[in-house]
Order: C-alpha cells, then sequence, then structure tokens
C-alpha cells in the first residue's frame, strides 16, 4: 500500500466552487467525490424526511438516501454554525478524497449549495460500534466475542492506515464507538473526520491546537494541554476496547456515583487480573476464552496508560490484536456447549494478505 502525501501549501477552499452558491450536479467530481446539488440530496431523501432518519447529533443529521443510480447511500446534513463548522466540513472532504482503505467509510459526494453543506457516504447497513454495544432492541442479539475482536483488529487497521500510510501522519482525534460503522460482516469502518488534524513533522513531538473530541474517550494529557499527538489517539483507542470488554459506555450518568466514567470505574480491576472476570459484559459472560480476556485486557491497559510514552504504538497494537484474533478463532470448541443465545459466532479473522503470520507477540500486564 502506497503512502499518502498531502500538500499543506494547497488552499483547502480552491477545492470548492461555492461562490453565489453555485452548484454543480449529475457526475460532477472533484479530488474523486461527486458534487451533488441540494436539489440532488433532497430528491434522493425524499425532502429529508424523519422516517429516513438514521442519526443525529451535535454536528447535525444523517439520513438514508437513494441516489438515481438506485445506490444506497448516508446522507450527513451539517448544522449551520458559522466558520468552523464550514473547516470541518472542509477537512473531512479532503481527507477522504485522499484516503482510501477498506477500513475507512467511503465519500461518494459533497454538497455546498448556498449555505447547506451535505456529505454522501456509502451505506453501512448495521449501523454505528456504539447500537449494538448499548442500543439493543428487545430480541437482538449481542455483539459476540470474536465480532467484537474482529470490530477492534478492523478498527485498528484503519487506524495504523492513518497514523503510519499518510504522510505526514493523521491523528484521528474523534475516535469513539458512535464513530466505528459496521457492514453486515461487522467489519468496521472509521467515519467522521472533521476533527482530525495532520500529525507533528520534522522535530516537533506535539501539534497544538483547541481542545476538541469527545468526553470521556480524550487522553488526560490532551486534556489538559491541548497537546495533540499519535498517542493520543492510542488512548480513545483504549477507551473503545474496555467499552467492547464491559459493554459500557465511556460516561453513562445513568451510573451510581463512581462508576459514571468507565475508565476511572475500570481501573482498579485492570491492575487485577483476578478481577478481569467482573469487567466482562454481562450479555456474553462464559462466552469467551479466558486466556483472550486477558490478553485483551493487557492490550487495553497499556493503551489506557496515563503516560503517553507509555502507550503503543498502534502498529504493535494491530499485531497483538491480530494474534488474539488467531487465538480466538477457535472459540468455543466443537465439544463445549454454548448458550443459543451467543452460540452464533464470526468466522476466523485472519491478518490481511501480505501480512506474515506473527508469533505470540510479548505482552505484560501493567498498572494503570
Amino acid at each position: 500500500m502506497q503512502n499518502v502525501e498531502f500538500d499543506s501549501r494547497k488552499e483547502p477552499m480552491e477545492d470548492f466552487d461555492h461562490k453565489n452558491g453555485s452548484e454543480q450536479g449529475k457526475g460532477s467530481k472533484d479530488d474523486g467525490a461527486r458534487r451533488f446539488t441540494f436539489r440532488e440530496l433532497a430528491t434522493a431523501t425524499k425532502n429529508f424526511r424523519e422516517a429516513d432518519l438514521l442519526g443525529e447529533g451535535g454536528f447535525g443529521r444523517v439520513f438514508k438516501g437513494r441516489l438515481e443510480t438506485g445506490e444506497i447511500v448516508a446522507v450527513k446534513q451539517l448544522n449551520h454554525d458559522g466558520l468552523q463548522g464550514y473547516q470541518e466540513f472542509i477537512v473531512e472532504v479532503l481527507m477522504l478524497c485522499l484516503l482510501h482503505h477498506v477500513n475507512l467509510v467511503t465519500l461518494i459526494g459533497y454538497c455546498t449549495a448556498g449555505n447547506q453543506r451535505l456529505l454522501v457516504y456509502e451505506y453501512m447497513p448495521m449501523g454505528s460500534l456504539e447500537d449494538h454495544l448499548f442500543g439493543l432492541e428487545p430480541g437482538q442479539e449481542p455483539l459476540s466475542w470474536n465480532n467484537r475482536i474482529k470490530i477492534a483488529v478492523g478498527a485498528a487497521r484503519g487506524i495504523e492506515y492513518l497514523h503510519c500510510k499518510a504522510n505526514p501522519s493523521i491523528i484521528y482525534r474523534d475516535l469513539k464507538s458512535a464513530n466505528i460503522l459496521l457492514d453486515n460482516d461487522f467489519n468496521p469502518k472509521l467515519s467522521d473526520f472533521g476533527l482530525a488534524k495532520l500529525g507533528p513533522v520534522g522535530d516537533n513531538t506535539h501539534v497544538s491546537t483547541r481542545v476538541m473530541g469527545t468526553y470521556g474517550y480524550c487522553a488526560p494529557e490532551y486534556a489538559m494541554s491541548g497537546k495533540l499527538t499519535l498517542k493520543s489517539d492510542i488512548y480513545c483507542f483504549g477507551v473503545v476496547l474496555l467499552e467492547l470488554i464491559t459493554g459500557r459506555k465511556a460516561i453513562d450518568s445513568t451510573k451510581k456515583h463512581g462508576e459514571q466514567n468507565l475508565v476511572s470505574w475500570s481501573r482498579p480491576y485492570l491492575k487485577d487480573q483476578k478481577k478481569f472476570s467482573l469487567l466482562v459484559d454481562p450479555l456474553i459472560r462464559g462466552c469467551y476464552p479466558r486466556r483472550c480476556l486477558n490478553y485483551a485486557i493487557a492490550i487495553t491497559a497499556m493503551c489506557l496508560n496515563e503516560e503517553a510514552n507509555f502507550r503503543p504504538l498502534i502498529g504493535d497494537i494491530l499485531v497483538a490484536l491480530e494474534y488474539l484474533a488467531s487465538q480466538s478463532q477457535n472459540w468455543p470448541p466443537e465439544s463445549q456447549n454454548v448458550d443459543a443465545h451467543n452460540g452464533s459466532q464470526s468466522s476466523p479473522m485472519q491478518p490481511e494478505k501480505g501480512t506474515p503470520r506473527r508469533s505470540n507477540p510479548r505482552i505484560r500486564l501493567i498498572a494503570v
């Protein structure tokens, strides 16, 4: 896979024809993304009807739509919140036009008609990881252990692409379960790159920036100083791993005092191997290989180290997770009875093509 290089001299605004709200549609492309008219997207979403609303948040709303070609898409309509919102829109379009990886969501196109800012993505039919961990409908099966590890591996591959293939590297800055989308086979794709930043270059060790992101996921040193590094993403990834293991939200105000912040609540358990089983999501208790749980928690603990320099690089995390996936793939053993509720397991997870088979990487438990 070739590196992706960014030209910092190019003015982002040059990529958009937004004078007088002019529109170009019907297949007009810019840097690989189609430029849609507002009318095209209004038609695709049936005038943004509530029945097709997929989700909403501080950024705006996302609707399911169908293009004239018949392709099903997700259309994000951003809020009209001034210059900052427009800058994030520009960043997301430019990032996704240049970045292409199986574990990053595909940007199909965008619209900049008048004050409208819309993004058109491939449609991810299974929603977000957040939906499957915290928003289960009655009768809906919880994520199996194997699918949780599969999602962790795919998300790590996406982060590795941003950190190691882009030049300069890209700091995602908003990694969370709501931004990990899933296809029908539970393959994950990272989405929402509006807060992404180019990483430090040359002798610089960090990027100084206004603190942004999601409470509960932000690395402590970034939250306190505004100094952003690749290790900031590693902390966020550790929070996501913890959510996968526990089935708990990063921040949950419905919990009693002392349990609302997931990382703070979990630290005593992460330090004591005898208590590891107490961290596991009750929905999958007894339906996971104990040794693999120990290994997953060891990886998580390292990612959540309060000292950024002691957190591992994403490449090392990926090696460890792929090994963990290889050890989990034969679970459950044929001789073991598994609750029908959790008996359906995903297919074996293998490293990407061209990746050499790896021996057991050394992982040791550390205090966090």
